[in-house]
């Protein structure tokens, strides 16, 4: 029912763009990209706060770069010595799609997540994705259930992939510290039947610590379905949603000398939006005044540090993931079946 009903909007703007002449249409893999000319429109700024006018440009519109897709996810810019662009996943299609400005998309990578040859439910591909310090592509990847790099003559290989010697449940998302350190989540949406799959092997979903040597350490089990996570400028809080119905909030832990976490705190609880609004706490993007982008309910979230709610990014869709990326001061977000983007007054930390 969900799929038809996706598949009639995308059939209701394509008729739509191309009647208005706004856009050259190509596919790719099945998918509809648009082309370089310009942009249609989703959803709206909603300001809450006279706080976001100086982050948010007050013409600011959110634009559709590409569409057509199952679930967007993992949107990472990455810039090299010839090029930059944004990588995103699509988990459904277990594939990685790249954007380039002015030419649109391509097929980057397949299969992304999983590769088995029996049916591994519905989103078997990867999830989160990061650049690494030295340019390597790192993914979260539901149905190998690990996580993995892939070195620069494009073969992969395994970061980490169990706790304990129990697999993981399907790693999710991660951000690295600048000591190389990664913090990544383990929720169940990977595998086919969540917390009920028989294939399932730890009794919790963990945040973890991985080192550049290769060490592993488990830093919660406490929250019920931890998934995005971001880090401070200041490398000494670690925010972390959880997209659970019952209890949909943002977290944050002090970051012990260690590297530990200290007792967290909820940073914002969204739980009486869920159902109101589409979505639950997905990904985030940090700016470099540590202002938080997260996903939730009805879009993207913009809290201040102090966890004063800005405004939302109002989408329309359930709302996965976002990043900065062009010169630093685009947010580009993933919307369902969309990738969209948005133009800011601020920039991403690390640019």
């Amino acid at each position: 029912m969900m799929k038809k009903y996706k598949q009639k909007i995308i059939s209701s703007l394509i008729v739509n763009f191309i009647r208005r002449g706004v856009i050259t249409l190509f596919f790719v893999h099945g998918v509809l990209a648009e082309g370089p000319s310009s942009f249609p429109v989703i959803g709206e700024v909603v300001r809450l706060d006279p706080g976001l006018d100086k982050i948010i440009p007050p013409d600011a519109k959110i634009e559709v770069i590409a569409s057509g897709f199952e679930w967007t996810e993992g949107t990472v810019w990455v810039r090299d010595n010839n090029e930059s662009y944004l990588l995103f996943s699509d988990i459904p299609r277990n594939a990685v799609y790249k954007w380039v400005d002015g030419e649109g998309i391509s097929l980057y990578l397949t299969p992304s997540g999983y590769t088995g040859v029996s049916d591994y439910g519905g989103e078997p591909g990867s999830n989160g994705l990061l650049m690494d310090a030295l340019g390597r592509l790192v993914s979260f990847e539901h149905g190998d259930r690990r996580v993995s790099r892939m070195e620069k003559d494009g073969g992969k290989i395994t970061l980490a992939d169990n706790y304990q010697g129990k697999r993981f449940n399907s790693p999710n998302d991660g951000v690295f510290m600048s000591n190389g350190d990664l913090y990544f989540t383990d929720p169940p949406y990977g595998l086919p039947k969540w917390f009920e799959d028989p294939r399932r092997e730890l009794e919790f979903c963990g945040v973890y610590r991985l080192s550049p040597e290769g060490s592993l350490t488990l830093l919660t089990d406490k929250m019920t379905r931890p998934n995005g996570i971001g880090l401070s400028p200041e490398e000494k809080t670690l925010y972390v949603s959880q997209s659970d119905s019952d209890a949909a909030l943002w977290m944050k832990f002090p970051i012990k000398k260690n590297g530990t976490l200290g007792k967290g705190e909820v940073f914002f609880d969204a739980t009486a939006s869920v159902g109101v609004l589409p979505g639950h706490p997905d990904g985030m993007a940090i700016d470099r005044d540590g202002n938080i982008f997260a996903t939730g309910p009805g879009g993207v979230y913009v809290f201040t540090p102090d966890g004063v709610l800005l405004g939302r990014l109002s989408t329309g869709e359930r709302t996965a993931n976002c990043t900065f990326g062009f010169d630093g001061s685009v947010l580009y977000i993933a919307s369902d079946m969309y990738v969209c983007r948005i133009q800011t007054m601020t920039k991403g930390l690390g640019w």
